[in-house]
């Protein structure tokens, strides 16, 4: 039988830094991560992908607040945002995906599911904004979108700017796993929880509405690697290894973490909140959910036995 892995994308591995977001810039990037995958595909995983929409929810946000301005259009809240990218960014991933299993020789049906996630709207996260989206800016550029919008915005040190956050409640449950787990272990291709989900929240008995919020997607897909049974947890990054004291002369990569360790490691504040902090958790949430093991790294050491970091229950 076929192992079954959750492989979660960031959304930088679409839109890298510096980049202007432009469809060929992600097409292609799309396409070198998708020839990762074929070294999980060859070692008997069938696989779910997830994927972040950090860079891409955050320009649909300012396209979205640009036609208003010069059209009229009407703005579309955050969770259609979401949407928005979970369509597109699932059309991109599934068509260079597919164009990767033909110069493989390899036939596979891949699926894009458009995923809700139920949260709590009285979740804390709604009081105190970490999650990062859209580009970075200068401290300036920041803060005149302050003063403009009333937007929320936080430094991330370790890449050098000022990002936008937004709300990231705790994901509760996730609409369709039966289906996503059913169609994975046929041997199919599912995209799903594509950033981390559209947030929703039963407004009353028996009625879902969306919310303004951005879900962790590695939160999510650790989630949803439980919920499915999962033999393995992959949470791609853009380092090869987590590493403690990150960006300094004492930088020191991990190996091999116990969930015990990650706790301290956590506490002692190694990780970024809106960077490896949600990744570490998501790590530790599998890893007790479901005793199987996670393995952080980047897209290019996907499917090495000794690539990246492995968190294990002890």
């Amino acid at each position: 039988m076929k192992k079954l892995a959750v492989v979660a994308f960031g959304g930088n591995a679409l839109l890298e830094a510096g980049q202007k977001g432009t469809i060929e810039e992600q097409e292609e990037n799309a396409y070198q991560t998708s020839e990762t995958l074929i070294k999980l595909l060859k070692r008997n995983y069938n696989i779910v992908l997830t994927h972040g929409n950090g860079p891409q929810v955050g320009n649909i946000l300012l396209a979205n607040q640009g036609g208003n301005q010069i059209h009229g259009v009407p703005e579309m809240p955050l969770d259609i945002c979401v949407a928005y990218s979970q369509g597109f960014i699932g059309y991109v991933i599934e068509q260079q995906l597919r164009n990767v299993l033909l110069k493989q020789d390899m036939d596979r049906d891949i699926l894009t599911i458009v995923t809700q996630v139920l949260v709590n709207k009285d979740d804390p996260a709604f009081e105190n904004p970490t999650k990062p989206i859209g580009p970075y800016y200068s401290k300036e550029e920041a803060k005149k979108f302050i003063k403009e919008t009333g937007a929320k915005f936080k430094e991330d040190k370790a890449r050098g700017g000022w990002r936008k956050v937004v709300a990231s409640p705790k994901p509760l449950v996730i609409s369709n796993k039966k289906s996503i787990e059913r169609i994975a272990r046929e041997g199919h291709i599912v995209i799903a929880v594509g950033g981390g989900g559209i947030p929703a929240y039963y407004v009353e008995p028996n009625k879902l509405q969306g919310i303004d919020a951005v879900i962790d997607k590695d939160l999510a897909s650790a989630l949803l690697a439980a919920q499915i049974n999962a033999d393995k947890l992959f949470i791609l990054t853009d380092v090869p290894k987590v590493c403690l004291n990150f960006n300094t002369p004492q930088e020191k990569s991990i190996d091999r973490m116990s969930i015990a360790e990650a706790n301290r490691y956590l506490k002692e504040g190694h990780f970024a909140e809106g960077s490896m902090a949600p990744k570490i958790r998501a790590s530790i949430n599998f890893v007790e959910n479901s005793g199987k093991d996670t393995i952080i790294t980047k897209s290019t050491h996907l499917g090495i036995d000794d690539g990246g970091t492995r968190v294990v229950m002890v």
